[in-house]
């Protein structure tokens, strides 16, 4: 167990995953292939070497998905249950949404769609030690100004929410993990939209709550943009990012089985082949995550780019930074650059370029 403090966990996954259209258009975000195993897995893998068994997912967009692919969690280690969001409720209103299947005092809350280092036991520690109502996980980034910023006094006690500022007065940000007591989740408005952000927290501090910060500078990452995606999956072959459910060695590549990758093609950076894909010869796969049954020409450059399930990349073409949707084509010498993005069953004759747009 985590500490002498008996703790659920619950995972939010209910968002549609719109930044990573289109692959998000066939399975939600969390569970797209990353490194080997759908997004999900990894963090059920921390979860679980965590010591926490009970994990509620609180899901919406495709819902069914989840539970069709996990189960009951058996398989992980894990008691899982699902908990199905009609609408859409926002963060608070989401964590609200699954307050009757929780059983412990605490739970530890999780977004879907992040990548972290941090160490759940001693955030529960923290917590636990702290006597708080909240601890929220706060991340140390270099460049705070992209993010709202969290302060915390000497003590380590939450002092406010900052809305996104040029200058702002610390480097810490909401990393999207919190410990909440479970009287704190009941407290929460029931059956509507609310942000955790702007409505919760907030108003706990105003009401004089305990709002605890357990500030962290390990590794983390929202993979909620095609450029994160590829580079967390990267990242996880690596080993850079931890997790205990890689389907394989760390190193240059994960080749999956069943894939074929010809011996005078190259896989590196990371790169993940999924099962069945071919790779021809003189072909480069640079930082990119192929899915299963992908078949990449002789010559051809992948770098950076996600490639979707039986799409097909031809001879010779080049594409940096793109995203295809499942069963796309590429014809052979056609050049992708930044930002392009295939839909699912487009095919893209010989030769044609295409510069940061949809197709």
């Amino acid at each position: 167990m985590t500490s002498e403090l008996a703790v659920d966990a619950v995972v939010l996954v209910g968002g549609k995953g719109t930044r990573l259209r289109p692959l998000t258009l066939s399975a939600p975000k969390p569970m797209l292939p990353t490194a080997g195993v759908p997004f999900l897995t990894h963090l059920l893998s921390r979860i679980r070497a965590a010591g926490i068994r009970h994990v509620v997912l609180g899901t919406s967009y495709q819902a069914e998905v989840f539970e069709r692919y996990f189960g009951d969690g058996a398989a992980l280690g894990l008691e899982l249950e699902y908990v199905v969001e009609n609408e859409p409720l926002d963060t608070g209103g989401a964590i609200r949404n699954v307050y009757d299947r929780l059983r412990a005092e605490h739970a530890v809350i999780f977004n879907g769609d992040i990548l972290s280092g941090a160490d759940l036991g001693a955030l529960v520690r923290a917590h636990h030690d702290a006597s708080a109502d909240v601890t929220l996980h706060l991340q140390r980034v270099d460049d705070p100004s992209r993010f709202g910023s969290v302060p915390t006094d000497a003590d380590g006690r939450v002092t406010a929410f900052l809305e996104k500022t040029q200058n702002p007065p610390t480097d810490q940000i909401n990393a999207g993990c919190y410990v909440f007591r479970r009287s704190v989740i009941e407290s929460i408005p029931a059956g509507r939209r609310v942000s955790v952000e702007r409505e919760t927290f907030p108003g706990l501090l105003a009401a004089g709550a305990h709002v605890h910060g357990f500030v962290d500078a390990s590794y983390w990452l929202d993979v909620g943009t095609p450029e994160a995606f590829v580079r967390g999956s990267a990242d996880l072959v690596r080993g850079l990012a931890p997790t205990s459910a890689l389907p394989g060695p760390t190193g240059e590549a994960l080749v999956l089985d069943g894939a074929k990758v010809m011996a005078d093609a190259e896989v590196s950076g990371g790169s993940t082949i999924g099962a069945g894909a071919e790779i021809a010869a003189g072909a480069s796969v640079a930082g990119s995550v192929l899915f299963d049954g992908v078949t990449v020409e002789a010559g051809a450059v992948i770098e950076d780019s996600v490639i979707g399930a039986g799409a097909k990349v031809g001879a010779g073409a080049v594409l940096r930074g793109v995203v295809l949707g499942d069963g796309a084509v590429v014809g052979a010498g056609c050049e992708l650059l930044r930002g392009a993005r295939v839909w699912p069953g487009v095919t893209l004759p010989d030769g044609a370029i295409r510069f940061s747009s949809d197709a």
